[in-house]
């Protein structure tokens, strides 16, 4: 499986957010979106996972499943957490199971592989901020995509929660899944390729 971008644009508000974007991601690969604030890190995540149009350029994913989307193919997790407040940690998995179409039974082994499972019966109130990225980066084991969309994925978290979900993502890219990751801190992953946004020359 391959993902292709070919001199995507990107426009909001009437304003040029990016233009002249080109990557192709095979399997196993990873691409770390770099660059200051506001320069569409989260804008270009937000147009690979058809939230937003492009305005210029084509997507392609190459061997993936020819009546889905792209969108339909990955897992998108944005920057802010999608918590339920008033749900318990295991019902927070659970919705987002059946939202992305996958068995509740899996939840508990998600939670268990990001290190949640003696807090699932916990409302999600009581997490700390870095307890709510874990679980929204849980949604992740719920459902089996192959391309990962992720913003700013380690935000909130402790250093050994950090190489923990470092080491879950070298795993889904040595199983030869895709990873497009935006971010401002570095990530340990080998052979990860940068494309650094708000450049020129």
């Amino acid at each position: 499986m391959r993902l292709l971008g070919s001199n995507l644009a990107c426009f909001r508000g009437g304003r040029e957010i990016f233009r002249g974007i080109n990557f192709e991601l095979g399997p196993g690969d990873a691409l770390l979106v770099t660059g200051r604030n506001g320069v569409g890190k989260s804008s270009l995540l937000r147009v690979i996972a058809g939230l937003l149009r492009a305005a210029e350029g084509s997507l392609d994913l190459v061997g993936g499943t020819a009546d889905l989307t792209i969108g339909e193919q990955a897992h998108y997790v944005g920057h802010l957490d999608a918590v339920k407040p008033s749900l318990t940690v295991l019902e927070n998995l659970r919705f987002w199971a059946r939202y992305l179409g996958s068995a509740v039974a899996g939840a508990e082994a998600a939670l268990a592989a990001i290190g949640l499972d003696t807090l699932a019966d916990l409302p999600a109130s009581y997490l700390s901020a870095g307890q709510r990225r874990r679980l929204s980066l849980a949604r992740l084991f719920a459902a089996q995509r192959p391309l990962w969309l992720l913003d700013e994925p380690t935000s909130s978290l402790d250093l050994s929660s950090q190489q923990q979900f470092e080491a879950l993502m070298r795993q889904h890219l040595s199983a030869g899944g895709l990873v497009v990751a935006a971010t401002h801190a570095p990530l340990a992953l080998a052979g990860a390729r940068e494309l650094r946004l708000g450049t020129t020359g």
